[in-house]
């Protein structure tokens, strides 16, 4: 076995005390996956790296006798990960693909797709602003090409992920904010591009629900979390592990007053496989955590406990001028049509899993990994 495999084995190992916990809460509704085909568009992102890694997990454990196979999708733009490589390496029930979402569906191996858990999309806000075009483009011919897919095949369920960025910058009397407001977004300027195509990405899900009976599942998630997150994702939790892992100052580009809730991975991997596997078709689901909301400010404070580090937080204005441009005040979920239909119930205290992704940064994260970032994805 080469250094390079035991890694793996081990962050395998390591990994699975998150699987097992879905696992727990996701009980019986996991046969509804036993000898299935899944597809996962985005494969090579953060949301990929869970549910590849929870699916390899299934079949190793509650599955063995039952194997659930996937094709992982993505257009591999910036490289196949390393981690999706030796994941796909040692499953024999996963097989990787190269599709551009906006392109009609091109694979012709294998049968037809189960489920399909539509997760390419860019999401970081660093990334999207860079390339407007091609979020809008992504956004929404990548989502219509994967409903029509949906529907040819007959697919049991197709999960769309929105976003809690769709609510915009709601008031104070919409905080915890629910599913039934209609949001407060601008449809100019340099986040809309994201909001407004995620906003009728649920309009195409509701069409074709209602119009050719495709079973899309809606959710919004709220900043998520944990192992797996790019380094380089451009995202707040990230950026402040780099600037701990390279024992320096976090950098604040706001003045650090505006709150979050934040939703560790474990726990958003299973709100999102409840509203696929429910029969609740085309309409929304909040998953998030309702606590704490916590100011960016605090945010990075707490990181630096739970790391054991002396370095401060500074604050230094972002160069760009439309940076904090719509940039919503406050962002925290009311949970309780996702707890009374779905069963969803978020377990992993926030402090916990801040300690969960900088020990995942530190152990399975070489120095020179780290500046290429490539183990995370």
């Amino acid at each position: 076995m080469t250094a390079d495999t035991s890694l793996f084995a081990q962050a395998q190992v390591w990994l699975d005390e998150d699987w097992a916990r879905m696992e727990k809460t996701l009980g019986h509704r996991l046969e509804a996956f036993r000898g299935k085909r899944i597809l996962v568009t985005g494969a090579a992102g953060f949301l990929g790296f869970g549910f590849l890694n929870f699916f390899a997990y299934l079949n190793r454990n509650s599955l063995k006798n039952g194997r659930l196979s996937v094709v992982a999708a993505d257009n591999y733009i910036r490289g196949r990960p390393r981690w999706l490589s030796e994941l796909v390496a040692a499953s024999s029930d996963m097989q990787v693909v190269r599709q551009d979402i906006t392109k009609p569906w091109t694979d012709s191996a294998g049968d037809r797709f189960d489920f399909i858990i539509h997760g390419a999309s860019i999401a970081s806000p660093k990334v999207y602003r860079q390339y407007p075009l091609e979020t809008l483009e992504t956004n929404i011919s990548g989502l219509r090409n994967m409903l029509e897919l949906a529907k040819s095949y007959r697919s049991e369920s197709i999960l769309y992920f929105s976003s809690s960025e769709i609510y915009g910058d709601p008031p104070a009397d919409e905080i915890p904010t629910n599913e039934t407001y209609r949001g407060n977004v601008s449809c100019i300027g340099p986040r809309a591009c994201y909001d407004e195509s995620k906003r009728l990405g649920e309009t195409l899900c509701y069409l074709y629900y209602h119009q050719h009976g495709v079973p899309a599942k809606i959710v919004r998630p709220f900043n998520n979390f944990g192992p797996g997150l790019r380094l380089a994702d451009g995202r707040v939790l990230p950026d402040f592990c780099r600037d701990i892992l390279a024992d320096r100052d976090i950098v604040l580009r706001s003045d650090g007053n505006p709150t979050r809730t934040f939703c560790y991975v474990s726990d958003a991997l299973t709100g999102y496989l409840l509203a696929l596997l429910s029969s609740h078709h085309a309409e929304p689901f909040n998953v998030g955590s309702e606590s704490p909301e916590i100011s960016m400010r605090d945010l990075a404070r707490m990181l630096l406990e739970v790391a054991g580090s002396r370095r401060q937080v500074i604050h230094k204005p972002s160069e760009e001028a439309d940076y904090l441009t719509d940039n919503p005040n406050r962002r925290c979920p009311n949970l309780a049509k996702s707890r009374a239909l779905l069963g969803y119930a978020p377990l992993v205290d926030l402090r916990f899993g801040l300690g969960r992704m900088l020990g995942w940064y530190k152990q399975f994260v070489s120095l020179e990994e780290l500046a290429k970032d490539e183990l995370v994805g």
